[in-house]
């Protein structure tokens, strides 16, 4: 699971009127083209309904197989726009936010998941298909539209797998809460990377413990309401610094050090 990252700015200017649809609705707009052409407006926003039964979904799995501990959930708005910001260390840690949030949460997931049978049930439990290699106008438009109804994205804004430290953060985050309005919400997931199961060496050991620590939601920007490249990079900077002290306050509040 992952954002469009360092590419959602290059598609800023052609997304002003992103995120104005409502769930599960379509528009029709005509063209300025050729005289009687016709075209659909970006498809239905991510069904809110699926959201909720994928949560129902996760929660089931994640703690019939495992031991979630959850610690700040209520930190989370219980209703608007939030973004839930987490870091990243294993496949797990995606379908573990899902069913250990309070509210359902619609990621931006990597369009090579979306393969075989898990198309349609990532689509159905309302999760947003993105390509990491290009401006993907499309899920930058229905990340937006997500916010705007009041509801929350998930994203991992290392932008795939890696250390789970966020060393590195790529400007996806800052572009969507800042052309949003939407508080982040930083989440460490801790746990699932730390060792490996024997029935299923992928996974962590069943029944073993994974750590969920929500923090205090912040604002991205300074209050200027700037969105320019510059005001975006400044605004990467300072959620750099409010994830990186979350997720070190996150290890010491668990015990847990060193590797998620």
């Amino acid at each position: 699971m992952t954002s469009s990252a360092d590419k959602a700015t290059e598609a800023a200017k052609a997304d002003k009127t992103a995120g104005t649809g409502r769930a599960d609705k379509t528009t029709k707009a005509t063209s300025t083209g050729k005289a009687g052409t016709t075209t659909k407006a970006p498809h239905a926003l991510p069904s809110a309904g699926g959201a909720a039964v994928g949560r129902r979904i996760g929660i089931g799995l994640m703690y019939g197989l495992w031991r979630p501990r959850v610690l700040g959930a209520w930190r989370i708005p219980a209703s608007g726009p939030v973004i839930l910001a987490g870091n990243h260390s294993h496949n797990l840690d995606g379908p573990m936010l899902i069913g250990t949030s309070p509210r359902p949460v619609h990621f931006l997931v990597k369009k090579e998941a979306f393969v075989g049978p898990l198309d349609p049930f990532l689509r159905g439990i309302g999760q947003l298909k993105v390509d990491r290699a290009s401006a993907d106008r499309a899920a930058i438009t229905e990340a937006l539209g997500v916010l705007e109804r009041g509801g929350v994205l998930g994203i991992f804004p290392e932008g795939t797998r890696g250390e789970g430290d966020f060393a590195s953060l790529r400007a996806g985050l800052a572009y969507f809460a800042v052309r949003s309005g939407a508080p982040i919400v930083p989440v460490a997931v801790l746990g699932t990377a730390q060792r490996r199961g024997r029935l299923v060496p992928g996974l962590p050991p069943l029944r073993s413990r994974i750590d969920v620590v929500f923090g205090d939601p912040f604002e991205a920007g300074d209050g200027s309401g700037r969105r320019t490249r510059a005001a975006l990079d400044e605004a990467t900077v300072r959620i750099q610094k409010r994830l990186g002290a979350h997720l070190a306050d996150a290890r010491r509040l668990t015990g847990r050090h060193g590797h998620p």
